[in-house]
């Protein structure tokens, strides 16, 4: 056997193990207790809090619940009770540094087995549901991990996937500055007319996926301190992707930085226009009446705003973002949490509450646009997101109460997925 091939089987043993259950699901009821439990749609906190689980979901709720002999108790302390956060947009198959080299260097069965170590990553802190906004290149591999993820093969969160992203020939994700001749592939499906993004999407969904991604502005910058980032699709043809998803009952979101794609997205139905730096008091006035949730993702803005890249400040990118928001904020936009986690570190995602309080949110307001407004976005409305007899025992702990201190989102110590532990720190 050779070095390489040896290594290579190393890493795959290696991330195999890494990505293992820690633990089955238990065939007896669990009790966890802690100092306090809380409500999410009410803001209250329970004192003490106590969830009881049999098998994958949660059957009560309450300051003490019905135990009896057969009962294991998990006692977390002076903890808080929380359901599993939500991470409306992540990418599983990037990770930190250049993208476009990544999508080119890394093979697609290198990609996926980074792709299943990412999904443990987030799902170790706290994140029980995700949607994988785009493979940026590598296809319908995300259908692997999800279906290994659902089968009990690897650990990580509930998933929804897309498959690539869709763009335009000479679109935001094509591989524009690499030499032509080389003939490198988009990061994305192209489809230039509705005819071929209704094939696109069939094709995607032949291939697993549950909702469309569709790159709708770029490339962006910034011109008298106003963002400027031309549209890819019109509203027409953004309403042929939301029709051909709605007949198999899936959404579409969009990649939309600002006007004018981000009215046509609103005007074409969407369900979630992501990043949405730039939204004009008509697409305000859209997505509140159709129910459209913003996106923000503040933390790649910030992780890109803070890196030291010659010829690169994205520095006003932010700032300007940051003014829009509060703009947003006041007009009533519904928001989503999402942190386009992939670029910068898996697992550090729960940055995105805090930053989206930094900015101006209440924190019990963050907690139901991450829980409750995520749950929606994702279709698992009535499943997740709340503490509630009947929904998927998806359930964190954190030092404390978020709701006075929203940085405690990012010192989860226990993660319970489905009734599964999958992670329980020595002293919660």
């Amino acid at each position: 056997m050779t070095f390489q091939l040896a290594a290579r089987g190393a890493l795959v043993l290696m991330l195999t193990a890494h990505a293992s259950p820690s633990m089955p699901q238990s065939s007896h009821p669990i009790i966890l207790h802690a100092a306090h439990l809380l409500d999410v749609e009410t803001g209250r906190l329970q004192t003490p809090g106590e969830v009881r689980v049999e098998g994958e979901r949660i059957v009560a709720v309450g300051a003490a619940v019905g135990r009896g002999a057969d009962a294991e108790i998990i006692d977390l302390g002076d903890a808080t009770l929380m359901p599993g956060l939500i991470d409306a947009h992540v990418h599983l198959f990037l990770h930190p540094g250049d993208e476009d080299l990544q999508t080119i260097e890394e093979s697609v069965p290198k990609r996926t087995l980074l792709a299943m170590r990412a999904a443990r990553d987030d799902l170790l802190a706290g994140f029980t549901a995700e949607r994988d906004m785009g493979t940026e290149g590598a296809g319908s591999a995300d259908t692997a991990i999800r279906d290994a993820i659902d089968s009990g093969l690897i650990v990580g969160p509930r998933l929804r996937i897309s498959g690539n992203a869709i763009d335009i020939l000479g679109g935001h994700e094509d591989a524009n500055h690499f030499n032509p001749a080389q003939h490198v592939l988009s990061n994305a499906d192209y489809a230039d007319n509705p005819g071929q993004i209704v094939e696109v999407i069939r094709r995607q969904h032949k291939e697993g996926s549950d909702f469309v991604k569709i790159y709708e502005t770029g490339r962006d910058t910034m011109r008298d301190g106003v963002l400027r980032t031309p549209f890819q699709y019109t509203a027409a043809e953004l309403r042929a992707a939301v029709d051909e998803a709605a007949r198999w009952g899936g959404r579409v979101a969009v990649h939309a930085m600002g006007e004018p794609g981000t009215l046509y997205a609103a005007q074409a139905g969407v369900a979630s226009i992501d990043h949405a730096t730039q939204l004009s008091d008509e697409t305000v006035r859209l997505m509140k009446a159709k129910g459209i949730f913003a996106v923000p993702t503040f933390t790649v803005f910030e992780y890109f705003a803070t890196q030291d890249r010659p010829g690169h400040d994205e520095r006003p990118m932010l700032e300007y973002k940051i003014r829009e928001f509060k703009k947003q904020l006041a007009a009533g936009v519904q928001f989503a949490a999402g942190s386009d986690v992939g670029p910068f570190p898996h697992g550090s995602q729960a940055r995105e509450l805090e930053l989206m309080v930094k900015y101006g949110m209440k924190p019990l307001a963050v907690l139901q646009a991450d829980l409750l407004n995520g749950a929606r976005l994702l279709g698992w409305d009535g499943a997740i997101g709340a503490l509630k007899p009947g929904y998927y025992a998806d359930i964190v702990a954190v030092p404390g109460s978020p709701l006075e201190d929203i940085t405690v989102v990012e010192r989860v110590s226990f993660v319970m997925k489905g009734g599964v532990v999958e992670r329980r720190d020595a002293k919660p």
